[in-house]
């Protein structure tokens, strides 16, 4: 038997196979046909498995590169903040902090719920004290305002846009702000003035205790996020220290990094600086069950879809079971002259491997 046979296509060139690959091309062009609708089905089979593995998985990466980004629009890299509560004397770590290799630049927050009315109408949003100055080399916050700008000079403020849609205010319109912090302490001087006949004073007290914020709206921004954009006005950090009666103090620092993937090896670096309770946290860390939480969808979606490539495999085994019942007696006239059965066994092999290949080549 011949090592190499001779194909001819529409040209007088012979083109030389080896003996395998030639009958397993002219099986699969049974009648001169280019493909037979068994061969079709198989290479759409695994057109179709690998099409939907490669479309979904990369949907899935997309969509948490895009909620990283989003998370990282609102959010530092690392937070500094106390386990205790306050941190005091921070002006002094601040400077540790923006001097620790890998930090671009640090900055100054606080947290905390207020009461935020318009019109008489009532929401309990979060508010979020920062320096506006130092705040905008932490995170870029101002490239997702929508309206207005990033001004957080004087009495302003900066609010999601679904919050304010909530509120039915916008940029221009004055927002009052009631801090619930020392909520019990007006409860309980309400409970005295009850109790006594000349509560003037007791009165006046629990007015001052809720003496509230007036702030301009000056932006609306929108992450992205429904958490951020219905839940947060951004105000200056002395208005949120006053809110919360913090004096000095703030709730944390926030860091910005040269690399946001890599901030475990900068937050390293940071932990020999802080004094105990205080602590680093990377965002990674903070979203950590939200992130887990889309890798094993991801995961789940993978060995999911991948049982289709596999009905596609068992498509190409249909195919060469049925080819090799098919060509029962010309396996036996092959044999008779001389072919050996390894020739025989790689013909089905390469009428597999080809439709394989064509399958593959075209899912992707």
């Amino acid at each position: 038997m011949p090592e190499f046979a001779r194909l001819k296509a529409n040209s007088d060139a012979p083109i030389r196979l080896p003996f395998s690959a030639f009958i397993a091309w002219r099986y699969l062009r049974p009648k001169r046909t280019f493909l037979s609708l068994i061969t079709l089905i198989s290479v759409f089979g695994v057109v179709l498995g690998i099409s939907v593995l490669i479309i979904v998985i990369s949907v899935m990466t997309g969509f948490e590169r895009e909620l990283q980004r989003k998370v990282l629009g609102f959010e530092s890299h690392i937070l500094v903040r106390n386990q205790g509560g306050l941190l005091n004397d921070w002006r002094p770590l601040l400077g540790k902090v923006e001097k620790t290799p890998g930090v671009v630049a640090a900055a100054p927050v606080m947290q905390g719920r207020v009461i935020a009315e318009f019109q008489n109408r009532r929401l309990t949003p979060w508010i979020l004290g920062v320096d506006p100055d130092k705040q905008q080399k932490v995170t870029d916050f101002e490239k997702y305002i929508v309206a207005g700008k990033f001004d957080l000079s004087g009495d302003t403020c900066v609010i999601g846009s679904e919050l304010a849609a909530l509120l039915n205010a916008s940029v221009g319109d004055t927002l009052t702000l009631y801090s619930p912090h020392n909520i019990n302490e007006v409860l309980d001087t309400l409970k005295k003035a009850e109790q006594t006949k000349d509560n003037k004073a007791l009165l006046d007290q629990v007015h001052d205790m809720l003496l509230p914020e007036q702030v301009t709206i000056t932006g609306l921004f929108n992450v992205g996020r429904y958490a951020y954009d219905s839940d947060y006005i951004v105000v200056p950090l002395h208005i949120g220290q006053e809110a919360y009666s913090l004096g000095d103090s703030v709730h944390a620092l926030e860091v910005r990094t040269t690399d946001p993937f890599e901030v475990d090896a900068v937050k390293a670096r940071l932990e020999p600086l802080l004094p105990p309770p205080v602590e680093a946290v990377t965002w990674i860390d903070d979203n950590k069950e939200l992130f887990d939480a889309i890798k094993i969808e991801r995961t789940t979606m993978f060995f999911v879809l991948s049982f289709v490539v596999i009905v596609a495999a068992f498509g190409i085994m249909s195919t060469l079971i049925t080819t090799t019942v098919q060509k029962t007696r010309e396996i036996g006239v092959m044999k008779a002259l001389g072919a050996q059965v390894r020739q025989i066994l790689w013909v089905f092999l390469a009428q597999g491997m080809i439709v394989g290949f064509f399958g593959t080549c075209l899912g992707l």
